[in-house]
């Protein structure tokens, strides 16, 4: 064999094994990309080769208790376009395009321009308006099919709308542009309330033009589930209507805030804070703002950490402060639990020297010798710095643990704060247990101590708050159901009898009698706490922590009044009055009976519905007047018993005192009789009643205690018979 030949040989045989490897590389690499790689190639080939228009699932509806509709999900359109295959399909008629911008944006009220650049942006899809209303999208749709346009589609969409603007916005919450949750239940609650996307799969080509004759396949997008809330929305209606009042009444710097609970389930009835905001526009100008503030929306982040700072804030679940005298219901429990007090034990209200200071009264002058029960109804601080030493640190700290006070509530909405968020002692001295006592030098939330109280008023149990009750898919079967849950019990049903009966006391007998109620039976407490905002200035917070009726609470209620600009700034002068007349509205709604009693009567306070007597013979009027507790006066020439009554005053279902006068006219007046509004002011309320009656007046009582407002100014003219409110308070709280 030649030289020649043996390398021809060689040659070849390394061809060989060179393509032979080629080859056998060639065959793993196509199994590869066939085998372990091939789903995915399919997906990425499918994706390159489809375009999928989503479709927004119908977020799911919020619900107060009663089905009542607080968050809803309406019908809207959305316009889009497929760039790529509009601008090939115009590109024989370029003047087509401005004639479509133009035609759009007039439907869309839209600047034409604006709608140009998405007609021909370079994007794979373009949005030209989503969420336009239902009569908008057909108008669009309509349009599209007289011009043979068939790359601009209009598909079903869904906007989030709270049909009650501000009401319980805080709870609520509100949603972004994709219909995410940002706040409240709607951020977290969002994987339940969102449901699934749908979609509609067209077919395209490598140039992004829609494939012809391909047809379309639609996936039906899932709704989200339905939340029903503990919220009532009509006592959130009270609650939020008493706040805005109060704010401007007594010129709240820092707004004010209120929780309203069920106590023998935990379920909160109402949650309001002030400043509030609408989820409808949350991202608007706040009314407090001055113009002079440049105001850019969400699109300025300042803009949005000030919102986050005031309106969105929910001051009754993640604002902390000092509880003042409303803790010396905790005081109380613990003393009463560990048998160191009884209601008739003995304390003589004197300073107590402490760590170099004295520990007043806040009353000057002390309350003197006086019982534990008396102690609770005057707010006596020496009275209970002593309780709290007969406690002890250790014992007094486990109650206020076991209270939840330094535990999160659990209650299901973004914000609340942490452990790390409260001013505690960690190892609290005898100094801090006596200022603990009365409430003050630490920090708490709303929450915490309306629960607390609740656990007070249901017999001992600490509940964990309840603000979803049940969620449910569209077809109303429930996916998930919130049972009441006992965290712990925290004192015996024998304290729990004996503090409600105290604090029912301190209602009718103490410093809370601000927020007494005439028929219903109130328990509660007061509280001030002083906070330095800067050298000069001290801001103030008012409270007053109620539960009702006492004796068979139904409702549990704390209101917050933070900063007020006015004076006296006291829990009892200006937070009970707040908390007893929206009690007194909760629980005429829950229709709870009132049982009025010796003192309701006494102080004329029992009210009388005024029935209508006109064109009835004298005899039956007066015997119909005297049913309804009222007494009358006759008018005119004709007084036997076949007179007919021809007019009255005061007028059909207006409210009275039981033992009013009713003027009644047995000939048709052409103006009233008319009478002169004295001076009441100082007056207590049987002063006040007798003077308007010898004015020819009937007096309608808000209030109890001394006269410091009347609805008219003295020298008025009225009509004799007239209904005046005359407001009354006591100056002797804490």
């Amino acid at each position: 064999m030649t030289t020649n030949t043996l390398k021809v040989k060689k040659r070849s045989l390394f061809l060989l094994i060179t393509y032979s490897i080629l080859i056998f590389v060639l065959i793993v690499r196509v199994g590869y990309f066939q085998i372990v790689k091939g789903e995915e190639y399919s997906k990425m080939a499918y994706q390159k080769q489809t375009r999928n228009r989503i479709i927004n699932p119908k977020r799911g509806t919020i619900y107060d208790r009663n089905g009542k509709e607080l968050a809803i999900s309406a019908s809207v359109e959305t316009i889009s376009v497929n760039p790529q295959d509009f601008k090939d399909k115009m590109k024989d008629t370029p003047e087509k395009i401005d004639e479509i911008a133009n035609d759009m944006g007039n439907i869309l009220d839209m600047d034409p321009q604006v709608v140009k650049e998405r007609l021909v942006s370079k994007a794979a899809w373009s949005f030209i308006k989503r969420k336009v209303d239902k009569e908008v999208g057909t108008e669009v749709r309509k349009y599209l099919l007289e011009k043979g346009i068939t790359n601009i589609y209009v598909d079903e969409d869904s906007k989030r709308y709270f049909p009650n603007g501000t009401l319980a916005s805080h709870v609520l919450g509100f949603t972004g542009d994709e219909e995410q949750g940002l706040n409240g239940v709607e951020k977290t609650f969002d994987k339940d309330l969102k449901g699934q996307s749908g979609m509609v799969m067209s077919e395209f080509d490598a140039g992004g033009r829609q494939v012809k004759y391909s047809p379309e396949t639609y996936v039906e997008p899932v709704n989200g589930y339905d939340l029903y809330l503990t919220i009532d929305e009509t006592i959130q209606y009270f609650t939020e209507k008493t706040l805005e009042k109060a704010v401007l009444d007594y010129k709240l710097k820092r707004g004010a805030a209120a929780i309203v609970m069920d106590p023998k389930t935990g379920e909160i009835l109402a949650m309001a804070s002030k400043p509030d905001y609408d989820p409808n526009d949350p991202f608007a100008k706040p009314d407090f703002l001055t113009e002079e503030i440049e105001w850019k929306g969400k699109a300025s982040q300042e803009n949005v950490d000030l919102l986050f700072q005031t309106v969105f804030r929910n001051k009754a679940l993640m604002d902390t402060y000092e509880p003042g005298s409303t803790f010396k219901a905790i005081t109380a429990s613990a003393a009463l639990e560990e048998g160191v007090v009884t209601p008739e034990t003995q304390f003589v209200c004197t300073a107590i020297p402490m760590a170099g200071h004295n520990i007043n009264c806040w009353k000057a002058g002390g309350h003197g010798s006086e019982n534990f029960r008396q102690g609770v109804y005057q707010s006596c601080n020496p009275v209970f710095v002593k309780t709290g030493l007969l406690v002890g640190i250790e014992p007094f700290f486990r109650y206020v643990r076991n209270f939840g006070f330094m535990e999160k509530t659990g209650i299901p909405l973004n914000g609340e704060p942490g452990a790390d968020q409260y001013q505690w002692w960690e190892k609290p001295t005898e100094i801090d247990l006596a200022v603990a006592s009365f409430g003050q030098r630490f920090t708490i939330s709303p929450l915490q101590l309306v629960t607390a109280y609740s656990a007070i008023a249901n017999g001992g149990n600490l509940m964990k708050p309840i603000l979803v009750k049940q969620i449910s898919d569209s077809e109303g079967n429930i996916i998930q159901k919130t049972e009441p849950q006992v965290v712990r019990k925290v004192i015996s049903k024998q304290t729990s009898d004996t503090l409600r009966d105290i604090l029912e006391g301190v209602v009718s007998e103490g410093t809370g009698k601000n927020a007494y109620v005439s028929g219903y039976r109130i328990a509660g407490k007061t509280g001030t706490s002083e906070t330095k905002e800067t050298e000069s200035e001290g801001r103030y917070i008012a409270s007053f922590s109620l539960f009702a009726p006492a004796d068979d609470p139904v409702i549990a209620l704390l209101v917050i009044l933070d900063h007020p600009q006015v004076y006296p700034h006291s829990g009892g002068m200006i937070a009970a009055p707040v908390a007893g007349k929206l009690a007194e509205e909760i629980l005429d709604y829950l229709r709870v009976e009132r049982k009025y009693t010796e003192m309701d009567k006494r102080l004329m306070l029992r009210e009388m519905y005024v029935p209508e007597v006109r064109n009835l013979a004298l005899k039956d009027a007066i015997n119909k007047l005297k049913a309804y507790e009222l007494n009358y006066t006759v008018e005119g020439e004709q007084k036997g018993d076949d007179a007919i009554v021809m007019e009255q005053t005061p007028k059909p279902n207006s409210t009275v005192p039981s033992g009013s006068t009713v003027i009644l006219y047995t000939y048709t007046p052409e103006k009233e009789l008319a009478v002169t509004m004295p001076n009441v002011l100082n007056k207590n309320i049987d002063e006040a009643a007798q003077t308007l009656r010898n004015a020819g007046l009937n007096i309608k009582v808000e209030g109890i205690g001394q006269a410091h407002r009347q609805e008219f100014e003295p020298g008025q003219e009225l009509s004799k018979g007239q209904v005046v409110t005359i407001w009354f308070e006591h100056t002797d709280t804490d």
